[in-house]
Parts: structure tokens; sequence; C-alpha cells
């Protein structure tokens, strides 16, 4: 494990849609990250943009929406969020730490900052209910990882 390894996945971590998800399998299939490293460098990659999206989101839409193509995509985006976060909307924090707990393709912290923007959830609401989201989400992959290998490993070692 060397310092270009562990950047990769914090960076694989930080970019939207993979996240952690992939960052996790990723580090312990690739790399060989032992599971509480690829936990932890996942769960901060993770975690790094979510307060300057909270922070940033609202300026980032309005100066991207000035472009038709660009408006169109944000607009379908933020539908399809909208229709994704009905749990959000019923539980708010909670319902949001759960939303980016589910280790769905997107349901993780990107998702999650844009949902708390548009329930208009306070910055500091929004930024706990999504870093506790994102460790149990980075539990959740962390073990279907460890077990997902051990099982391949069962039926990968030749028979005696």
């Amino acid at each position: 494990m060397d310092i270009v390894e562990i950047l990769i996945i914090i960076g694989t971590a930080a970019s939207p849609i993979i996240e952690l998800r992939g960052a996790i399998p990723i580090a312990i299939g690739r790399y060989h990250f032992t599971w509480f490293y690829a936990y932890l460098f996942s769960v901060i990659g993770n975690i790094i943009p979510v307060p300057f999206l909270l922070g940033f989101l609202e300026g980032i839409i309005a100066l991207l929406s000035k472009v038709h193509f660009l408006d169109r995509i944000i607009q379908w985006f933020l539908t399809k969020t909208r229709q994704r976060g009905k749990i959000v909307e019923r539980y708010e924090r909670f319902g949001l730490a759960l939303f980016v707990a589910i280790p769905l393709p997107i349901t993780g912290a990107w998702t999650g900052s844009i949902l708390a923007f548009l329930m208009g959830l306070k910055f500091k609401h929004a930024l706990v209910s999504i870093i506790a989201g994102v460790l149990i989400a980075g539990a959740i992959v962390v073990s279907a990882t460890v077990l997902g290998w051990a099982v391949a490993d069962i039926f990968t070692k030749p028979v005696d």
C-alpha cells in the first residue's frame, strides 16, 4: 500500500456515481488493502466533497443551468433525485442518512447532498446525516466485499 494507491482510492471514493461503492472493492481486490484501510480511505474520500457540495450546490446549479443542454440534464437529474428521495421527505435527517447508506447506484453522498439541498436541510444537519450514511454504507460494502472474496476463494481453490 503506497501513497499513489491510497490517493487512487480516495479519488475514486470522492468521484460521483462510483463513490465508496466502487472504491472499497478496488482497494481490497486490486490493491490488496486490508478491510480496515479500504474502509478508512474510502470513507475519507467519499466525505471530502460533501461540505463543498452542500455549500456551493445552489451556485453550481444556477451557473450550469444557463447552458440549455446542461439545464436539460440537470432538470432530469433533479427530477430523478426527487423521485428517489421520498424516504428523505418523510423522515428528513434520518431518511437522508438511510438514503445515503443504501449501497446502490445514485444513492450516495453526492445524490444525498443534492437531496439535502432540494429539501432545504440546514448545512450541519445534512452534513451529519450524510456522514452517518457514508459510514453505514462503507460497513455494508466492506462486509459484502470481504464475504464475496471469501466465497470466491472457496469455489476457486483447487481440490486436493
